[in-house]
């Protein structure tokens, strides 16, 4: 009987594992996010609040509240205001125009006015923050505006307002606040996926993106390997920020509750990862517009949605089911989650 072993095939595989050990190493721990999730090693199921963010006009500069109200269409004042080209009365934003991150959004003490700025400028202008029927009447024009393939209705501001800034954007601009004629959800939050008809202001496509600090500080591991400065979440304009424990956990929300600090617990319908643009890749404190970071580090790795392939996705698009307020400090739970997102064009 013969008990000899293969002693040569045992050899080689023990050459194998020593010259590719070092490889895998390396390649795991450059994975290390992706390899946690995938294989479920590490589950987030809460988080913490860290920020909330307010863009009041689309693609200019938001500030940060300790706490807000959580609408059904999005925080208070987020998005509620856009700038549209003067003639044609289609939105602009920072896609075109990178120098509409210099133009600044503030709150009055009281929290009546909103107050508009342009660095570097000595000009303000101040706006009430909710226009009442009767303010819009006498200083705005009714008028049909256009957002994406959307059509819908804007009051437009007078020169009054908008000198400064067509002045400063060297081109004519009106500014907008969003009409009474609600702008219906499409895409993933097309009333027959999600259950209900809802409404938005002037965000791209959904009312609430969350962001998460983890997967923040993760990509800037990356862009720093690549000889590249890290960046702030502002960057993606998001409007709730958690701390996070686990990088781009986020992929898999489905269902998310907000409680805690004594508040009414709200949740929110998680409809799409979002997709992203090469708006990040400006500097909201400059204007100036990176060459290649941070997309072309996304690409390499975030392009995770099948339907959106040729985009990296930062950040999850969401869609509140009830209104109540919001603060730092609070818990965001996460009640149930999915493998089936995928990003559906709709805007």
């Amino acid at each position: 009987m013969d008990f000899s072993f293969p002693v040569l095939p045992v050899a080689v595989l023990g050459l194998l594992l020593v010259v590719l050990s070092p490889k895998v190493i390396k390649w795991a721990s450059a994975n290390k996010s992706s390899l946690l999730q995938a294989l479920r090693l590490r589950k987030e199921t809460s988080s913490e609040i860290v920020s909330l963010r307010v863009y009041p006009i689309k693609s200019c500069r938001g500030f940060e509240l300790p706490k807000t109200t959580l609408r059904l269409h999005g925080l208070d004042l987020d998005r509620q205001w856009m700038f549209v080209d003067a003639k044609t009365h289609e939105f602009l934003t920072i896609r075109q125009i990178p120098q509409m991150t210099l133009i600044n959004t503030a709150l009055s003490e009281d929290g009546t006015s909103l107050l508009l700025s342009i660095t570097g400028s000595p000009e303000k202008i101040q706006i009430p923050a909710r226009p009442d029927a009767a303010w819009l009447a006498a200083h705005t024009t009714l008028s049909q505006v256009k957002i994406w393939d959307t059509v819908t209705d804007g009051h437009v501001y007078g020169d009054a307002v908008n000198a400064p800034f067509a002045r400063f954007l060297q081109r004519d601009v009106c500014l907008v606040c969003k009409g009474p004629t609600p702008r219906i959800l499409q895409g993933n939050g097309d009333p027959r996926l999600l259950g209900r008809q809802q409404s938005t202001y002037f965000p791209d496509v959904h009312p609430v993106l969350i962001g998460s600090e983890a997967s923040l500080a993760e990509l800037n591991e990356r862009l720093r390997r690549n000889g590249a400065d890290a960046i702030t979440v502002e960057r993606f304009r998001a409007n709730i920020i958690v701390r996070g424990t686990v990088p781009w956990a986020e992929d898999s929300w489905k269902t998310v509750r907000i409680s805690g600090c004594g508040r009414e617990p709200l949740d929110l319908d998680v409809v799409a990862r979002c997709a992203r643009c090469q708006v990040p890749n400006v500097d909201p404190d400059t204007a100036e517009k990176h060459k290649r970071e941070p997309w072309d580090t996304l690409m390499a790795y975030r392009r995770v949605d099948e339907g959106m392939k040729y985009k990296p996705c930062f950040g999850m698009l969401s869609a509140p089911r009830s209104e109540g307020v919001v603060e730092v400090g609070m818990k965001l739970e996460v009640l149930e989650e999915t493998t089936q997102h995928r990003y559906i064009k709709g805007f």
